[in-house]
């Protein structure tokens, strides 16, 4: 696994950004359920440098619209196989595979897990594909995979702490669990 080598993100949707479940309306639209952290680790990535891109076999409007609202410009959909669609996108962005991490959670994604330079997918993944891939994330789908696999490659490469320090103003981060320092006062609420 080298994330650290990193140029470009790839993910595929449902199961990985979205929970898998489609919503039906009578009028033929559908509507997925997008995770807002994991849609801010992508605009994380982006704004770390990287090239973030969705590699789904479905078309749907909702995916379209998801790009767009999170920046996403290397968006294909309704492919019928995942791995033309791939080296269509290495050619276009002039990447190697070793250059690209990719998160699937099914057995269409196998032929692009197989490829790229670091593997991913959700916690709930098919049988197949965690057996398969360098890194199984703690969550699955659609509740924070995506964001997980992102911390990962921005703290491989080294570009976490600016990120952090653009929210704390540069003052260091207490670890998880660390005592931060401040005494809570007898009777505050706080």
């Amino acid at each position: 696994m080298s994330a650290a080598r990193l140029r470009l993100l790839l993910f595929d949707v449902d199961g990985v950004l979205t929970d898998g479940k489609i919503l039906l309306h009578p009028d033929g639209t559908e509507s997925k359920r997008f995770d807002i952290k994991d849609g801010t680790g992508l605009v994380w990535a982006q704004r770390a440098g990287l090239k973030v891109g969705l590699l789904s076999a479905r078309s749907s409007a909702a995916t379209a619209q998801r790009a767009a609202q999170l920046g996403v410009t290397i968006v294909r959909q309704g492919v019928s196989s995942k791995l033309h669609a791939y080296d269509d996108i290495l050619r276009q962005q002039q990447l190697t595979d070793a250059e690209v991490g990719y998160m699937g959670d099914d057995l269409l994604d196998l032929p692009v897990l197989a490829r790229v330079g670091l593997s991913a997918c959700p916690a709930d993944a098919v049988d197949e594909v965690r057996s398969r891939v360098d890194f199984v994330s703690r969550s699955v789908g659609g509740d924070g995979a995506a964001r997980e696999l992102v911390e990962i490659v921005l703290k491989a490469q080294g570009r976490w702490e600016a990120l952090l320090g653009a929210y704390t103003g540069g003052v260091p981060v207490a670890a998880p669990g660390a005592r931060s320092g401040r005494t809570k006062r007898r009777g505050s609420k706080s």
